[in-house]
């Protein structure tokens, strides 16, 4: 795969989420997952080992101020394997040792944003790590369920050559997201994109952007330019609108049954739990 590099911005408050995530990062909310067998995992280890399996080995976490849980998790706790290992838990050990295996595998930067100012201030702090590479921009509290989503962006990203590549899904209240306003079929579920707008007031179509996205590094340039909005929050979305204006940029639908849910709020992470514990079982 030619796309090695993956930021995951993770350093959002959770607010909606209070009074749990006072202390435990919203993307450390567990998921069900099958991976060897079925478990209960954070999403944020769930987005990594779908990422590493789709080939990416340089990783970029943009994290904020109590968040050092997500560099805890990351890190290899040698005591805690031999505690569980002399508790007979060795199901369990074995868990545990294939994250640490991937983690040690890979080259994972993590870098501070002081003050949560939008996905786009989030993904312009990772421009020294991208470089002149293109890379997987996945939002850490987005949970989809699919396993295959991300090969296949890749190869859509890889055939058709764009600036950027992101994913979208048909939503009943567009009000709430960025969404595609105009754009033409290129393919069944690809789209080219020529007017992209946050959260409108009056949206012109119900096809709203996931936050996963595959860029080039044209994509900082933009950003550079974007002025922070609404809350002082420097939003992708606009960055994206500018990359339209020049360059060609695709939007690729997930398929039925690759639902998308942000687990920001409590009823989503409920439906989040849902949608996972169910493909569990129906795998």
């Amino acid at each position: 795969m030619s796309v090695r590099k993956a930021v995951i911005p993770a350093a959002g408050l959770g607010t909606r989420l209070l009074p749990l995530t006072k202390e435990i990062p919203k993307e450390m909310l567990p998921i069900f997952d099958n991976r060897g067998g079925v478990s209960f995992k954070p999403l944020i280890q769930l987005i990594f080992e779908r990422l590493y399996d789709a080939g990416v080995r340089e990783f970029c976490i943009v994290t904020g101020r109590g968040k050092r849980a997500l560099e805890d998790h990351f890190s290899r706790d040698n005591g805690y394997l031999a505690f569980l290992e002399s508790m007979g838990r060795q199901g369990l050990t074995g868990r545990l040792k294939s994250l640490y295996d991937m983690v040690e595998n890979v080259k994972l930067m993590w870098i501070n944003q002081s003050k949560p100012t939008g996905l786009g201030a989030a993904v312009a702090l990772a421009e020294p790590f991208a470089r002149d590479e293109p890379f997987i921009v996945h939002a850490g509290d987005t949970y989809i369920a699919s396993n295959g989503y991300i090969e296949k962006m890749v190869m859509v990203f890889e055939k058709v050559k764009p600036e950027a590549l992101f994913l979208t899904a048909r939503v009943k209240d567009p009000r709430s997201y960025g969404i595609v306003e105009e754009y033409s079929v290129e393919d069944e579920g690809l789209y080219r994109v020529y007017r992209v707008v946050e959260k409108p007031e009056s949206p012109k179509s119900n096809l709203a952007i996931v936050p996963v996205y595959v860029f080039k590094p044209s994509v900082f340039q933009a950003l550079n330019r974007v002025k922070p909005g609404a809350g002082g929050e420097v939003q992708l979305t606009d960055a994206i609108q500018m990359l339209v204006e020049n360059h060609p940029v695709y939007a690729f639908e997930l398929e039925k049954g690759e639902d998308y849910v942000d687990v920001g709020r409590p009823e989503s992470y409920l439906e989040a739990l849902e949608k996972s514990h169910r493909r569990c079982v129906a795998e």
